[in-house]
C-alpha cells in the first residue's frame, strides 16, 4: 500500500496536487507536492513529532527528500511544497510506479499538460 508521510509512521491523509517536470532526455526530472491543511498540522497528531521530510513509502521502499516548506497564513500553517528531484531515468521510472501505486489508492488521476 503506497502512502506519503512527513513524520515517520503518520500516514498523510490528504492527497497532494503534484506536478512533475521532465528533462528532454528523460535524464532528471522533479516533482513539486502541494498539500493543502494537511493532517499533519492537525493538533491531535502533534504527539508524532515534527516534520522531518517527505517520505514516500510502498511494497518497493522508501524515497525521501528533505526539501519540505510550509506556508502559512495570518501566522497559522495552511499547506506545505516539497521538491522531489530524480537524478536518473531509473529514479523517475521508481518514482512514477509509487505514484501509480499511491494514485490507485488514493483515486488520483494523471493529466498530461
Amino acid at each position: 500500500d503506497a502512502q506519503i508521510q512527513f513524520v515517520k509512521g503518520l500516514q498523510e491523509k490528504v492527497v497532494p496536487d503534484i506536478k512533475l517536470t521532465r528533462a528532454r532526455d528523460g535524464s532528471s526530472g522533479t516533482a513539486t507536492f502541494n498539500f493543502n491543511n494537511p493532517n499533519v498540522f492537525d493538533a491531535s497528531t502533534a504527539s508524532y513529532g515534527e516534520i522531518t521530510g517527505l517520505f514516500l513509502i510502498d511494497d518497493e521502499g522508501e524515497m525521501s527528500t528533505n526539501d519540505v516548506n510550509a506556508n502559512f497564513t495570518n501566522g497559522k500553517p495552511q499547506s506545505i511544497e516539497c521538491l522531489y528531484v530524480m537524478n536518473s531515468p531509473e529514479e523517475w521510472d521508481r518514482f512514477m510506479r509509487f505514484m501509480e501505486r499511491y494514485g490507485e489508492a488514493n483515486g488520483l488521476g494523471f493529466n498530461k499538460a
